[in-house]
């Protein structure tokens, strides 16, 4: 079993990072703490083909697989952390769904804007009385003609102030097998836009509210029966969020270990100290064990979808080694680190937030274990 990168792989991620230390690294700490959506990085990137990396070349796209996508991902990261963010809109959320299950003529509708970096998508799933138990989501769509009709609403949706498309999970129908999903544009009547809210790492979202509105037959993306097929593509939206933890992660490694090595305290560098180098030895084993788990995951995923519970292993492991390198790399730097003068508090904020989103490692913990015991085991009280 190899371990080692082809040669056109280490030769992709070259060009990501040259992309990236020309077009990216000016202007990071800047664009981390600016909450506006950075059009101009997404245009950049629609530019030099970093949109669409997965999906096939008859749809506009790049024709690349799922690990090409996390291996720009970690390049983009490393020098500016708010930018994976760009490339997780690009690549990773409602554009793998699209590709995966939307019709030849819904393609050709939203895939051309969004490769453009011109819009990007939002998925729309958590309400208020349904987070880790999605399926209890009260989002109804009901026949209205030869449409239907949307009413409820959607809550902690990402992107939700810049998205010119909404990819929304409802129900058709009672039960698990009810629920399936409508695709919601900008400006439809009836939907609007609650007042702004902000997230611990300064983003912003709001709530979405349906009323009434009607949804044409080519707006529905996944209908009845189709919450499976969503959640399956979802774990690359997880792949995503489980990229972006860990390259954080490595990111702020990186910045503790450059310090550690110039700052000097007591008359000699702060590496010199055993309980940092210590401190040191944990991050890179913590790191390393999830990138290997995140890339057997993208790697067996080939050109199609990632398996749930190597993603679920994966995104507990690189939330978990993410957070802590983060967070570990902080209090190596002390008070530098605590400032907004650096990305390290920024990565600190990032990262904590990606243990809740996505799949709370809770929830994650519940799959894992569904997989060693090679069955369900519902949360919900027996009827």
């Amino acid at each position: 079993m190899q371990f080692r990168l082809t040669e056109e792989q280490v030769a992709f991620q070259d060009s990501v990072r040259r992309f990236a230390e020309t077009h990216l690294a000016k202007g990071a700490l800047e664009r981390a703490h600016d909450e506006r959506f950075p059009w101009d990085v997404a245009k950049l990137m629609a530019e030099n083909g970093l949109f669409g990396i997965m999906l096939p070349e008859e749809d506009g796209g790049q024709g690349g697989s799922l690990f090409d996508a996390v291996l720009a991902m970690e390049q983009i990261a490393y020098v500016c952390p708010r930018s994976a963010d760009v490339l997780q809109a690009g690549n990773f959320g409602a554009f793998r769904t699209f590709a995966e299950y939307a019709t030849p003529a819904q393609k050709e509708k939203y895939f051309a804007p969004l490769l453009r970096g011109e819009t990007i998508a939002a998925v729309g799933m958590t309400e208020p009385d349904a987070g880790s138990a999605l399926t209890d989501l009260k989002t109804t769509c009901t026949k209205d003609g030869n449409g239907w009709r949307l009413n409820g609403g959607k809550v902690f949706t990402s992107n939700t102030e810049d998205a010119g498309v909404f990819v929304v999970y409802c129900r058709f129908g009672p039960g698990v097998n009810g629920i399936g999903s409508v695709i919601v544009e900008r400006g439809m009547e009836g939907f609007r836009l609650g007042q702004p809210s902000r997230y611990m790492n300064g983003e912003t979202w709001c709530a979405l509210y349906f009323d009434n509105v009607f949804i044409p037959p080519e707006n529905v993306l996944l209908g009845e029966g189709g919450f499976r097929k969503q959640i399956a593509g979802f774990n690359v939206e997880r792949c995503g969020n489980t990229t972006r933890a860990l390259a954080l992660g490595e990111y702020c490694f990186r910045q503790a270990k450059a310090h550690a090595e110039q700052r000097r305290q007591f008359g000699k560098p702060l590496s010199e100290f055993q309980g940092l180098q210590w401190k040191f030895a944990e991050m890179r084993v913590a790191l390393d064990s999830a990138q290997l788990l995140l890339y057997r995951a993208a790697v067996n995923a080939g050109d199609g979808l990632p398996d749930a519970q190597e993603i679920a292993l994966a995104k507990y492991a690189c939330n978990q080694a993410g957070w802590m390198a983060a967070n570990e790399s902080m209090q190596v730097m002390g008070g530098t680190g605590y400032s907004q003068d650096l990305l390290i508090e920024y990565c600190v904020r990032k990262t904590r937030g990606w243990m809740i989103a996505g799949g709370s490692l809770e929830m994650m913990k519940n799959r894992i274990a569904e997989g060693v015991f090679g069955r369900s085991f519902p949360q919900r009280n027996p009827k």
